[in-house]
């Protein structure tokens, strides 16, 4: 059993009880988030696609934590200008774990 759904303008495959990053969600930790925008959904021998979402399916997850990710560098240069710039960038995450997906 599995669905793809979509949450922050981006799409996860997820699967019960699996973990993932998604971009940060306003909940407080320990709270369940219900996810509605289901895209794809499978029981395991026949897969709905939806059209754009699927029809009364949606994904429940429990809040973990919230983070920050990585630091990233973002370099701009230009050349024989003496134009540089350096700056970093954290991006903010909530980490969930799926407790079920409903079809």
């Amino acid at each position: 059993m599995y669905a793809v759904f979509r949450t922050g303008g981006k799409q996860f495959r997820v699967e019960p009880g699996s973990k993932l990053r998604v971009p940060t969600l306003e909940a407080e930790e320990g709270t369940t988030v219900s996810f509605d925008q289901v895209l794809i959904a499978s029981d395991g021998s026949a897969v709905s696609v939806g059209q754009p979402t699927v029809a009364g399916a949606s994904v429940t997850a429990e809040v973990l934590r919230h983070g920050k990710d990585r630091k990233i560098i973002v370099f701009k240069r230009k050349k024989r200008k003496g134009y540089r710039r350096k700056q970093g960038h954290r991006q903010k995450f909530t980490e969930i774990r799926i407790a079920e997906i409903k079809l």
